[in-house]
């Protein structure tokens, strides 16, 4: 029954991402907030890569950091389980004449074993949240051992069980999305598109755990926890001067605690033993 209702979910998921693949990069760029997030991601990610490394990215969407990691030198073979962003990544990989570099498959991360290229790969990789669309991120997690070269690295960005902004939202009266984490630990509902699926929230310790004895833990940082989510509209536009300075404290104090754990995203680095 479990298995059924994780398949029914994705099948959900899928729908929803393939309905919005058509604006979402438009979306995404008109949004201050999610380019700095991006940047912050990608700031982190490349202190581990070396050009022509073999990357494994999980849903990949319409393929903004495979084109990015492609241009940097790396080989990457991108999944998604929707069709929509998919066929949005391929245009760009013939766009920018990435076809030597990039490399795609319709998959999604609870199917690894049926990959068509199971490596093995110098890294996975998992950006802003996809895998928080499964009930069963540790089976997926416990996949990753037999895809990866020894040493290899594990980056996967997700959203915590707690984010410190949606709390102080409560002084707002906005109670749904101020607790939504707090007292929905087997998840809540998210709505894409017209499209309602199960989002989970998952800590750094969920995924040590899931992880061992292969992993090590190299680090963790915040990400949002005191620059403001993506979804508070305008902030940059109304407080510019106020978002610089948010910036700075959050670069500051991003691996500190308690920030590295109450952001609305958290980076997390481990790396095969």
């Amino acid at each position: 029954m479990e298995k059924l209702l994780s398949n029914i979910n994705e099948n959900l998921a899928e729908k929803a991402f393939t309905r919005q693949s058509k604006i979402f990069d438009t979306q995404n760029a008109e949004n201050t907030i999610v380019q700095y997030k991006r940047e912050r991601v990608r700031a982190h990610v490349w202190k581990y890569l070396s050009p022509g490394i073999r990357i494994l990215e999980l849903n990949c969407g319409t393929g903004e950091d495979s084109i990015w990691l492609a241009k940097q030198g790396m080989q990457v073979h991108a999944t998604d389980i929707s069709t929509g962003m998919l066929s949005i990544l391929a245009k760009k990989i013939k766009s920018e004449n990435l076809e030597s570099n990039i490399h795609f498959e319709h998959c999604s991360f609870t199917s690894l074993e049926t990959l068509s290229d199971t490596g093995p790969y110098d890294m996975i990789f998992s950006n802003f949240a996809g895998l928080n669309c499964t009930t069963e991120l540790d089976l997926v997690l416990k996949s990753f051992n037999g895809l990866l070269k020894a040493n290899a690295i594990v980056t996967l960005v997700l959203l915590p069980s707690f984010c410190l902004w949606e709390t102080l939202l409560l002084f707002k009266g906005k109670f749904r999305t101020g607790t939504r984490r707090i007292f929905h630990k087997k998840g809540v509902n998210a709505n894409v598109e017209g499209v309602s699926f199960k989002c989970r929230y998952y800590s750094p310790s969920f995924v040590i755990k899931a992880l061992k004895p292969y992993f090590k833990l190299l680090e963790t940082e915040g990400l949002c926890t005191i620059v403001p989510p993506s979804y508070i509209e305008n902030f940059v536009e109304n407080y510019p001067r106020l978002f610089q300075f948010l910036k700075s404290k959050e670069e500051r104090w991003k691996s500190k605690w308690p920030w590295k754990f109450i952001g609305d995203y958290y980076i997390i680095t481990l790396q095969k033993r």
